[in-house]
């Protein structure tokens, strides 16, 4: 089962997080082989940490759990809240598969939460996918029900990676700037 998981970071906690860099690294080692996509994320400075992205392929929703909440970072208070959701992988790779490389350009992690009523919660992969590194439906605890979605791109800019999902689709769309993450080779 794939999950998403995407750690707020809590105000003024970058020093804390630096603190723990290599506990996260050395947690998230443990998963390696189960990464879909991972990654920080950050303010529009582009320096202030604001998050952390993983999407992962674990057994249950109780090892997800066990995945997001015994994390060293949120352990130590880092993270403000944990959002957590089934997922599913519409481009069937990883990130380290995607053609563009882990350089050049702008990435960002586009959510889309909540859909409005009515609309079809069908999610298809664009037909100009070049530029997708993830993307997929955030679903409910069943798997069943389509309840927003996660993408991560590259994109020229905060509105163009925004454009990747229909704004009258969802209570409200998230654009963050987003990197690849992992240790540093």
């Amino acid at each position: 089962m794939e999950f998403f998981c995407y750690h707020r970071d809590r105000p003024a906690s970058a020093a804390l997080r630096d603190e723990l860099l290599e506990k996260h690294w050395s947690y998230m080692d443990r998963y390696a082989e189960r990464m879909i996509a991972r990654g920080p994320t950050f303010a529009a400075d582009g320096d202030t940490p604001t998050g952390s992205v993983h999407i992962v392929d674990l057994p249950d929703a109780a090892a997800a759990r066990a995945f997001a909440f015994d994390e060293p970072n949120y352990q130590a208070g880092v993270y403000r809240d944990v959002l957590l959701r089934r997922w599913r992988d519409m481009l069937g790779r990883t990130m380290w598969d995607f053609p563009g490389g882990r350089d050049g350009g702008d990435r960002y992690l586009v959510l889309g939460l909540g859909l409005e009523p009515g609309t079809d919660d069908g999610l298809v992969v664009p037909p100009d996918a070049d530029e997708l590194i993830a993307y997929g439906p955030l679903l409910s605890d069943d798997g069943v029900t389509r309840v927003g979605a996660a993408v991560l791109l590259r994109a020229p800019d905060p509105d163009s990676a925004r454009a990747v999902l229909a704004p009258d689709r969802y209570a409200d769309v998230e654009v963050h700037l987003w990197q690849f993450g992992g240790r540093p080779s």
